[in-house]
This record gives structure tokens, C-alpha cells and sequence, in this order.
């Protein structure tokens, strides 16, 4: 699936000023995160691969996701998440781990989560607990 079809079915149901609002906002976060990987030195095929890191063995961590402010409560992280969740299953991951933060402003994201079957579990990978985080993971 290419970026404008991804965009596309994202956005599906969706009508008016919410649709275009949700569609530039996706367009505006993957392109985002591809500039900010290809400063790293990652192709744009690669960068839009990056929010989901193979950790192998049938486990994969969903990275960093943010919604701009000015589009919250649209949709946008709910539609990126399940996009994610479709991928990760496509490559054949069992298991998706996170690590978020804590606290009232991480509260919509750890909800978002949970609506899609995330469950709190152990430090993974080569992350460390703290009072300022928490790990979640989904079975695939």
C-alpha cells in the first residue's frame, strides 16, 4: 500500500473538513518522520518503516507517535496505530511492545492503546522501568 492509498484508507468514513483535516495531518506526520530518518541517513522507504522496529524473534516496538495538537481527537493516532498493528502482522511479529510515559498528560495515548488491545507488561528490550515511563504490549 502506498502512502496516498494508506491516507486514503485511513481516512475512510470520515467527511468534509474532518477528512481533509485528518489527511493533511497524516500526510504532514509521515512526511515529518521520513525527514527527520533521512537525517539519520535512512532512505524514504526506510523512514516510513521506522516507526516499527523489528526486535526479532516475532517481537517489534512501536515507535515514537505524535499528533499535533491542533489535530487531536480526530482520529489521526487511531488510524497510524492500526496501520502500524497491519504491518507488524504482515511481517509476521507475534508480539508489539511500547514504551510511554506516565502521567495525566500520556493518558489518551495509554487509552488508544488499550482500546486496541494493549496490555502493561515488563521493561523490554534494552529499555530500563522508571517512575516517568511504562511498557505495554499487544499479542499479534
Amino acid at each position: 500500500m502506498n502512502r496516498d492509498q494508506f491516507i486514503r484508507h485511513a481516512t475512510r468514513g470520515l467527511w468534509g473538513t474532518r477528512k481533509r483535516d485528518a489527511a493533511l495531518e497524516l500526510r504532514g506526520a509521515i512526511e515529518d518522520k521520513i525527514y527527520r530518518h533521512q537525517l539519520c541517513g535512512l532512505s524514504a522507504a526506510d523512514a516510513e518503516r521506522a516507526a516499527l522496529r523489528d526486535l526479532g524473534g516475532g517481537q517489534g516496538e512501536l515507535k515514537s507517535m505524535r499528533t499535533h495538537p491542533d489535530h487531536l481527537r480526530r482520529g489521526v493516532a487511531a488510524a497510524l496505530l492500526r496501520h502500524i498493528i497491519g504491518q507488524a502482522r504482515q511481517r509476521g511479529m507475534t508480539r508489539l511492545s511500547l514504551e510511554t510515559g506516565s502521567g495525566e498528560a500520556f493518558e489518551p495515548a495509554l487509552e488508544l492503546y488499550r482500546r486496541r488491545g494493549f496490555e502493561s507488561c515488563g521493561a523490554f528490550s534494552d529499555y530500563v522501568g522508571s517512575d516517568f515511563n511504562q511498557f505495554m504490549a499487544l499479542r499479534l
